[in-house]
């Protein structure tokens, strides 16, 4: 299995991943919360690390580079799922309150504060809409971003021999 192989199994599943949370906003008709903008960031980020690392077909020290990268954008998605996570399991009293729409946020505020305000998730965030196997949209991608990050530490750890110049 070579490594540009990996790398574009991993385009497509983002590119899967980001098109099933597109067919639940638009076809099913559920809003995103402002964790889910992120962790729908994260995918793109992973997606984009991958495509460029299947279009380069590195060797070597070039794997462990975009394995890297892959790692830091899934490991970030990881962290912001891990966050609507726990807002998730807080008792009703302790859920943040609901806040404006991403949409809206960005007509309004400054990136900068629609960052700060999507990082900290709102009580929407915390609502659970959706279910599969027992778990949360953010379960699942939690899910996938872990798979993501395991990816990238092997692309990153994996022995590679060195090709033999003389032999072609």
């Amino acid at each position: 299995m070579t490594s540009r192989w990996v790398f574009g199994v991993v385009v497509l599943l983002c590119a899967a991943l980001l098109a099933v949370a597109f067919y639940m906003e638009h076809v099913m008709g559920l809003e995103p919360c402002p964790l889910c903008w992120l962790q729908r960031f994260g995918f793109m980020g992973a997606g984009l690390v991958a495509l460029i690392a299947f279009l380069h077909g590195p060797a070597g020290f070039g794997n462990r580079v975009y394995g890297f990268f892959l790692v830091l954008t899934a490991g970030t998605g990881l962290g912001i799922a891990g966050r609507q996570l726990w807002l998730q399991s807080l008792p009703e009293d302790q859920v943040p309150a609901c806040g404006p729409s991403v949409d809206y946020m960005l007509e309004v505020l400054p990136w900068f504060e629609v960052l700060q305000t999507a990082l900290k998730g709102t009580g929407d965030c915390a609502e659970v809409v959706w279910r599969f196997l027992g778990l949360s949209i953010p379960g699942w991608t939690a899910v996938f971003f872990s798979l993501l990050v395991l990816v990238g530490l092997v692309m990153m750890f994996r022995r590679y021999r060195p090709k033999n110049w003389l032999q072609g």
